[in-house]
């Protein structure tokens, strides 16, 4: 298996060892376009994998800070009395660069940026470039990634 994010397309396929396309998803990356500089809040280039699964079994919707659960569940009445937050929710897949200079390493390394694709906030359009550099995706399409992919899968991201 393998997954493709085509920046350009907001979209998010998935491969199986055939090379067929199985699924694709509507994301969001982010809002600043993409890049791998630290601090840039672009969406880093080139071969990844994904490094750790985390949230396994959690409800749609969990809120995670720092990769862990606060046990909270995301709603709009929630989000409305927590404005300004970048929600992470329901499942995240934590990515880290193949490509030493360019997304691995000092100033670009994809896992110390905490480079995720992960769930976001129902109210948050897919298809439009909103996120902070990570891959923003609906719930219900995380949750069914996270449970087709295991750690180590490529993942490639094209502008």
């Amino acid at each position: 298996m393998r997954v493709r994010v085509d920046i350009g397309a907001q979209r998010l396929s998935l491969f199986g060892d055939d090379g067929a396309c199985i699924r694709r998803y509507a994301v969001s990356t982010a809002a600043n376009g993409a890049g791998e500089q630290q601090g840039s809040y672009r969406t880093p280039r080139g071969r990844h994998r994904i490094r750790a699964r985390i949230g396994g079994g959690a409800p749609s919707g969990a809120v995670f800070r720092a990769r862990r659960p606060t046990g909270e569940v995301w709603s709009t009445d929630f989000a409305a009395a927590h404005p300004g937050r970048d929600w992470v929710l329901t499942r995240i897949l934590w990515l880290c660069g193949e490509e030493s200079g360019r997304n691995r390493g000092g100033e670009v390394d994809s896992m110390r940026r905490y480079i995720y694709i992960h769930g976001t906030g129902e109210d948050q359009p897919m298809g439009v470039p909103r996120s902070h550099g990570c891959v923003r995706m609906r719930n219900r399409d995380i949750i069914e990634l996270f449970e087709l992919v295991p750690v180590g899968t490529e993942v490639e991201i094209v502008e």
